[in-house]
């Protein structure tokens, strides 16, 4: 009979040594495992004293214990609050899956939900973001659970006392350099006092933003495949779609491409600026948006004006990706019926930085002309262009990025062949052999 193991996320507070406790009890009579989970987060001095109590109360109460020290800082710009929360979910995910645990139970509870939805109003959040936090949620393999989010403070708080639980009183909580802090100290006290439903309203009303999130969700889901084609925003198609519509969908096509947030002015922009354009690049988090022949793509930045690399020998003679990190992209390997270069030319090329003078064929009876005129005859812009060209040992040119395959060496139609395209900004494995 396979194991069955659940997991608590264990801080050492007050609400989530009652989840523990709570759970432990519930779960005896099932026969399952609980495991407390507890990550350390480095940024206060009492940290190691809480790790120790967690795993000597997990122990003493009869459930198994995992613990995860964070290691790293914020990136610049990055609040403090934002990279623990990341790094905290990531490490729970992490030991949660080791351990053989498919669900994972937070102690969040109606109070917090209530603050998460007043933080996310203040900070201009839309829909998803004052959704707050799901009771119920499937990521990475795993099921994330709060089974007290609609249980008011004070449950909690009685529980304690009933089985008199001893938990750690954390004395960063009272730092007004965190929003949350704030909010509770300076801002709940009054709000409370002036409302007294305030937490119920509140919780309901991020009840109500998650199901407009879920179906602005399920509207994008319909509207995407017709506006969109190979990961690019098709502008035609988007333009015909109502103006509620269109930013919605807008908005879940970036939220898909960006490496990072959707920033809301973006999506403004975008809205106010697109339809008139024809060309055009707006910078992005982390990556830049380019529009062009009324497709808008998105590249990341690191892919973007790569020079100064050193040969790079490669094999492409099977379809398939092969990354090239130094570069920020990769090179896409599939078949075709024209166009393409056969397998065993493909088996070794390097890829090479343009050094200027270069000369390429774009019709087999056409003439070699420099790559800049036939960038420009073949109207290919200039973030297209960018990437590692690919020369035979021989030293020809045999593929140029936007252009393709050198019309001096593609296969014969109707002969095995394969089509090369670089994709910056799309990383991929390295082909064994190369």
């Amino acid at each position: 009979m396979p194991v069955r193991r659940v997991a608590v996320a264990v801080s050492g507070g007050r609400d989530s040594t009652a989840l523990l406790h709570g759970t432990l009890r519930a779960a005896r009579p099932l026969a399952l495992e609980v495991m407390a989970l507890h990550v350390h987060h480095g940024l206060v001095a009492g940290a190691d004293g809480w790790m120790a109590q967690v795993r000597a109360q997990a122990r003493r109460w009869g459930a198994a214990f995992e613990a995860r020290r964070l290691h790293g800082e914020p990136a610049p710009g990055e609040s403090v609050e934002a990279w623990a929360r990341r790094e905290r979910y990531r490490a729970l995910a992490e030991m949660a899956l080791a351990a053989g645990c498919g669900l994972v139970l937070l102690a969040h509870h109606r109070r917090d939900q209530a603050e998460t939805f007043l933080l996310q109003a203040l900070r201009g959040g839309g829909p998803a973001g004052l959704a707050s936090m799901p009771a119920l949620a499937t990521r990475e393999n795993l099921v994330w659970a709060r089974p007290w989010l609609d249980r008011p403070r004070e449950s909690i708080e009685a529980y304690v006392q009933r089985h008199r639980l001893r938990f750690v009183d954390d004395a960063s909580n009272a730092d007004t350099r965190f929003a949350r802090n704030r909010l509770r100290g300076q801002v709940w006290p009054a709000l409370s006092a002036a409302f007294g439903d305030a937490e119920v309203a509140l919780a309901e009303a991020a009840r109500q933003a998650a199901q407009a999130a879920a179906l602005a969700a399920e509207v994008a889901a319909v509207d995407l495949p017709g506006v969109s084609d190979d990961g690019q925003l098709l502008l035609k198609p988007w333009l015909a779609l109502p103006p509620a519509r269109r930013r919605n969908a807008l908005q879940a096509w970036l939220a898909g491409r960006l490496p990072a947030p959707v920033p809301q002015s973006l999506v403004q922009r975008l809205c106010a600026e697109l339809p008139g354009g024809h060309s055009g690049r707006w910078p992005a988090p982390q990556a830049e948006l380019r529009l062009h022949r009324g497709r808008l793509d998105c590249v990341a930045v690191a892919a973007a004006g790569a020079t100064g690399h050193a040969a790079v020998a490669l094999n492409l003679s099977q379809p398939g990706h092969t990354g090239l990190a130094e570069w920020g992209g990769s090179f896409e390997v599939s078949p075709v019926a024209q166009g393409g270069a056969d397998a065993m030319l493909l088996a070794q090329v390097l890829a090479v930085p343009r050094q200027g003078g270069e000369r390429f064929r774009l019709a087999a009876r056409g003439l070699a002309r420099s790559l800049k005129k036939q960038y420009q005859a073949a109207g290919v812009p200039a973030w297209q262009r960018e990437g590692p060209l690919l020369r035979l040992p021989d030293g020809r040119l045999l593929f140029a990025p936007g252009l393709g395959v050198d019309a001096a060496l593609q296969a014969p139609p109707g002969q095995p062949q394969l089509a090369l395209r670089w994709r910056p900004g799309v990383p991929g494995p390295r082909q064994a052999g190369d």
